[in-house]
């Protein structure tokens, strides 16, 4: 069972925030400036919102990461909220159109008026939006990707309403370069020798081939880089250029639709050899295509980092919770029951939500008014317990995202249940210990 849950370990993407103030409850960021004390706070609800792509290519994750953080919401709501407040999250479908998505930004915290941004979704929403947030000072926990604009150290006034939880690119290429040239040993790394680097040109590639050029600096590893279109259709000539200078591993700097692009070239051209890539492309369902198209197979194989892990205690009992909480709001919105309890996208949503009830939990033990100022305080002094993860801190300023990460795999065959998993292949781990393996 334990075995079979682990398909649950990646995902998601994204990064949380909170604002800071200059009121007399915060002892942090006086130069904190929130546009209002306080909005979207009613008696009975707090109202909250996001964009994400519910439509298009890239709705097979928005849906389900938007029915995660739903889930998580009721949860918190029936066992009841917030002082008796419902968290009550208000949506627009952006397409996964950056220009859009901001248009829907402004009418969320300007006419919505909305408490928070939570589970802000996609690179080029939140990458157009984020100058906005910091001018307003609106809090938004968890945005679902891993651009390197997140990325902060020190954080101070309207900078720090910017929380990063999932990777963040940059750091996330450190790891791939020393996952692709470490020892096979329990797992440890894929051991390549010569090491080919096909990166996208959008927000996704570049951050992460800018952490493979860092690593680089120290591993000093035989890389050999290309460069392509995340949206055209054949990658033919850079995979050629890669099988012909012997690279024995590839690294895949690009996200989901790329990567079947990259999958489906490497198949047709017949260059057999293994892709370790990004924690946002470890669905098994996903990779299951993959298996059965032939694009992976047992000699190209697809291997992803992860930042959660359901197989230890911990994490098999905040599965458990998210398991049963999916399921419950499955029901309740006319779905089967287990519809998206099996999806990584939906574990991230969940894991967004939670980060956000856990920050009213603060305020509420706290025993202050939820304004901003409050709200930005918690969430510089609590140490945040990341659902079947590790756990994350915003002290300091500090905006570095989740920096400890795992190994898996698909498998190649169906389990019981006529589905592809997630199979670990090393645990959670820090840059330093792989490095450390290496040398």
């Amino acid at each position: 069972m334990k075995k079979f849950l682990s398909l649950l370990l990646a995902a998601a993407m994204l990064c949380v925030l909170l604002a800071g103030c200059g009121k007399k409850d915060d002892e942090s960021g006086s130069d904190y400036k929130p546009f209002v004390a306080v909005q979207g706070v009613t008696d009975d609800t707090i109202l909250v919102g996001n964009t994400a792509a519910t439509t298009g290519a890239y709705a097979t994750v928005g849906v389900p990461f938007n029915a995660g953080m739903e889930a998580a919401f009721k949860a918190y709501n029936d066992a009841g909220g917030f002082q008796g407040k419902s968290i009550v999250l208000k949506h627009y479908d952006d397409g996964f159109d950056g220009a859009q998505g901001m248009t829907y930004t402004k009418q969320l915290v300007e006419t919505d008026k909305v408490f928070a941004i939570v589970g802000h979704f996609g690179t080029n929403t939140v990458g157009a939006t984020l100058d906005y947030l910091k001018e307003k000072g609106v809090p938004m926990v968890y945005a679902a990707t891993g651009i390197d604009d997140l990325y902060q150290e020190g954080a101070k006034g309207n900078d720090a309403v910017i929380y990063s939880v999932q990777p963040i690119y940059s750091a996330e290429g450190r790891v791939l370069l020393a996952r692709a040239v470490a020892p096979t040993a329990d797992g440890m790394g894929l051991g390549g020798t010569k090491i080919g680097v096909i990166a996208t040109t959008d927000d996704a590639g570049t951050g992460l081939l800018a952490g493979v050029k860092r690593e680089n600096e120290d591993l000093k590893a035989d890389i050999t880089v290309q460069e392509v279109e995340a949206s055209a259709t054949d990658f033919s000539a850079a995979v050629n250029v890669l099988k012909n200078a012997g690279c024995d591993v590839v690294i895949a700097c690009m996200n989901q639709n790329p990567l079947a692009t990259l999958m489906n070239t490497m198949r047709d051209v017949n260059y057999n050899v293994n892709v370790v890539t990004s924690y946002v492309n470890a669905s098994a369902t996903t990779l299951g295509a993959f298996v059965d198209t032939g694009a992976i197979t047992a000699n190209r194989m697809v291997y992803c980092t992860a930042w959660l892990d359901v197989t230890t205690e911990q994490g098999l009992a905040d599965y458990t919770a998210f398991y049963t909480a999916m399921s419950a709001w499955e029901l309740a919105n006319g779905e089967s029951g287990s519809t998206y309890a099996l999806n990584s996208y939906a574990m991230a949503g969940y894991i967004a939500g939670n980060i956000f009830v856990q920050a009213l939990q603060a305020v509420d033990k706290a025993g202050v008014e939820l304004n901003y100022a409050n709200f930005a305080k918690v969430m510089e002094e609590t140490n945040f317990a990341i659902p079947m993860g590790g756990s994350i801190s915003y002290a300091n300023g500090d905006r570095l995202g989740v920096t400890a990460l795992a190994l898996n795999c698909v498998s190649l065959e169906k389990n019981e249940a006529g589905v592809y998993a997630l199979v670990p292949v090393s645990p959670i781990m820090s840059l330093a210990d792989v490095v450390a393996s290496i040398k």
